[in-house]
């Protein structure tokens, strides 16, 4: 709720802004008239993933005994990463546009497993840690609404969807990701009007639309002990935060 009013606030600062503001020289007046942009892009993202635990299970030992578990998967924190591509913006309306931007997104996911029925000496969960990394192909195609430009900028929203392959290699750890993710996004940025080229700073939020947890990886694990941690998450859905630079 206080993110929604500081968003409306600082959209009717904006505006209250620019119609203060006297009309000047525009650079590249005619470069919006065009059908179709292309560009790069630069940026940061931020991986996030939610986990759904089972909670209390039942452990089978290699001897055959039972014993019983309660292990909590959960990402501790979130770790910066990079994102590199190109983009391809098709024109469809004054104030539409259809865009498409193919991306890499490198990144990690920190995350901690706590075992609340094994307890240190101090009384706290014995934890364990994975550093899950990704690399993500994705091709997101978005639609773009502008406003009016004003002078050399022109603010703007945009909403689309994103589908998303994992390139990650699958390897022994504790928990893997589906290879194939979709996700639904939606941002704001604004285009810059720059003497020789378009610069356009963008924030866009991503979330998950299926569940991308791979319950078959823990067949795959030689290390039997480390089934109690892939079996201790029932499903995943990941989330992403990316701050991006276009130059057109």
């Amino acid at each position: 709720m206080r993110r929604s009013v500081f968003l409306i606030l600082f959209a009717a600062w904006a505006v209250a802004a620019a119609f203060a503001q006297e009309r000047k020289v525009q650079n590249r007046p005619y470069i919006d008239l065009r059908p179709l942009h292309f560009g790069l892009s630069l940026g940061l993202n931020m991986q996030d993933v939610e986990f759904v635990n089972v909670g209390p299970q039942t452990l089978v030992l290699p001897d055959g005994t039972e014993m019983p578990a309660q292990i909590l998967c959960d990402e501790d924190m979130w770790n910066p990463g990079f994102s590199v591509g190109v983009l391809a913006d098709f024109r469809l309306h004054q104030h539409f546009s259809l865009r498409i931007a193919p991306s890499m997104h490198f990144g990690s996911k920190h995350l901690v497993f706590r075992n609340l029925l094994d307890l240190t000496e101090s009384g706290k969960p014995v934890e364990t840690t994975q550093d899950l990394k990704n690399t993500y192909l994705s091709v997101p195609v978005d639609l773009k609404f502008s406003a009016e430009r004003f002078n050399n900028y022109r603010p703007y929203i945009m909403a689309g969807i994103n589908p998303m392959v994992n390139l990650a290699g699958k390897d022994q750890d504790y928990v893997q990701l589906k290879r194939y993710d979709l996700m639904l996004e939606v941002g704001l940025g604004c285009d810059f009007y720059l003497p020789f080229f378009k610069l356009i700073p963008e924030l866009k939020f991503c979330y998950g639309l299926g569940n991308v947890f791979d319950k078959s990886h823990a067949n795959e694990l030689t290390d039997v002990s480390k089934r109690a941690f892939t079996q201790s998450v029932s499903s995943a859905k990941t989330k992403m935060i990316v701050l991006t630079l276009y130059f057109e």
